[in-house]
């Protein structure tokens, strides 16, 4: 190929700036289409040949038909070689139009089973990963046979949403029901409802190649996303124990997750429960993109890896027909705590052990902090610490987001 190789990538949302300078080091093309609410955010626009704004609709959401129109009229006089959704919201945007315009990478029917729950539980359980006992909520009678084969509480959970938003735990069929039909309504075809199972949540964040894993780190959710979200905790996690027979366990079975859904290549940020009463690992979902609430950060203090740099740099190898280098990797251990503030610019100088090496910046009403040591329990230890402070000196909680899936 004469020219560069030209990216299009897809941000709904304000993140991936790694990504952007990622792929501007490689020499290529980098377009960004994001929502006009962001235009004067500070993206790395050192890093863009062009970048295009989309007007949203009263709901938040593109009219597609639009975003199409306007890349049409774009590829009349520009090249675009490739297609990249920059987060969750995105992985459809980004399907829809490589299918509309005959790009190579995902589609729409392999972009479902890292956005759509329903679609992940179904490929899952076909392929033989296990999964927690779930039902679609498009049939009564199907949801009744549910109620009374699996044992409350159930989870109902929005096909689409990212992390815990707009769950709703239920602990009886008249509440399951009411939920349904009075809260969801006509909108319930966008949600599950889902056996829960008190249990450790873990996440794998991991690089895939040529449909093989090349790199992954395993790290455990000290307060589980749920009870964070709902309960108004604080969101803690950390690396697990390299060698351990927890990361083993879902190292192998992240492969599983990844070989069932089809990844030949990207980033992918995937999540698992261990229940405390059987010691079972299941899978709970999966996204091709890199972790959100600054885990990627953390996982890079333990790594060395930044992987939304080096996500970029895969896709831009792929792309050109070349072989994607992995940098040196490092196993030290990581953790981070982050809480909603009281203050709208937090004070954190208070905290200043050696082991700190990231304080969140730029945004209001927060704290966030990362910790790095060579052992494990020293995280742990820290973040404990750190956690107890914050609760006393900073933190608030706000109420749960809980709106139906549009």
């Amino acid at each position: 190929m004469s020219r560069p190789v030209a990216f299009l990538c897809i941000a709904s949302y304000f993140k991936g700036n790694d990504f952007l300078r990622g792929m501007k080091s490689t020499g290529a093309t980098v377009y960004l289409i994001t929502s006009k609410k962001l235009e004067h955010e500070a993206w790395a626009r050192e890093a863009l040949d062009d970048i295009f704004f989309v007007q949203e609709k009263e709901d938040e959401s593109w009219n597609m038909e639009d975003v199409v129109e306007g890349v049409s009229w774009l590829m009349r006089t520009h090249k675009i070689d490739r297609i990249v959704s920059l987060d969750d919201f995105d992985v459809e945007k980004g399907a829809y139009l490589r299918e509309h315009f005959r790009i190579p990478g995902m589609g729409q029917t392999t972009a479902r089973y890292f956005r759509d729950k329903l679609a992940m539980r179904f490929q899952a359980q076909d392929q033989g990963v296990p999964v927690p006992a779930f039902s679609p909520l498009f049939n009564d009678d199907q949801i009744n046979e549910f109620v009374a084969k699996v044992p409350a509480p159930w989870i109902v959970k929005p096909r689409g949403q990212a992390s815990a938003t707009g769950m709703k735990k239920v602990h009886s069929a008249q509440e399951l029901w009411d939920h349904l039909n009075h809260k969801l309504g006509s909108s319930r075809h966008h949600y599950l409802v889902e056996q829960f199972k008190p249990g450790d949540v873990y996440h794998v964040d991991a690089l895939s190649e040529g449909g093989k894993i090349i790199f992954a780190r395993v790290s455990k959710y000290l307060a589980t996303p749920f009870d964070v979200a709902h309960g108004g905790g604080i969101f803690r996690s950390a690396t697990v124990e390299y060698g351990s027979a927890e990361e083993k366990a879902l190292l192998d079975l992240n492969e599983k997750v990844m070989k069932a859904f089809g990844m030949q290549y990207s980033a992918s940020h995937t999540e698992f429960i261990r229940n405390h009463e059987t010691g079972e690992y299941y899978f709970l979902e999966t996204a091709s993109r890199v972790g959100g609430a600054h885990l990627a950060e953390m996982v890079e203090y333990a790594s060395g890896i930044n992987l939304w740099y080096e996500w970029a740099r895969l896709e831009a190898a792929v792309a050109a027909g070349e072989k994607y280098k992995l940098p040196k990797t490092r196993k030290d251990h990581a953790g981070i705590v982050v809480s909603l503030a009281r203050q709208e610019w937090p004070d954190t100088n208070q905290f200043n052990d050696p082991e700190l090496v990231w304080r969140m910046s730029g945004k209001s009403h927060h704290v966030g902090l990362i910790v790095q040591a060579a052992k494990r329990q020293r995280v742990l230890d820290l973040l404990d610490n750190y956690a107890e402070r914050i609760r006393h000196d900073y933190h608030a909680s706000a109420p749960p987001k809980d709106r139906p899936t549009s």
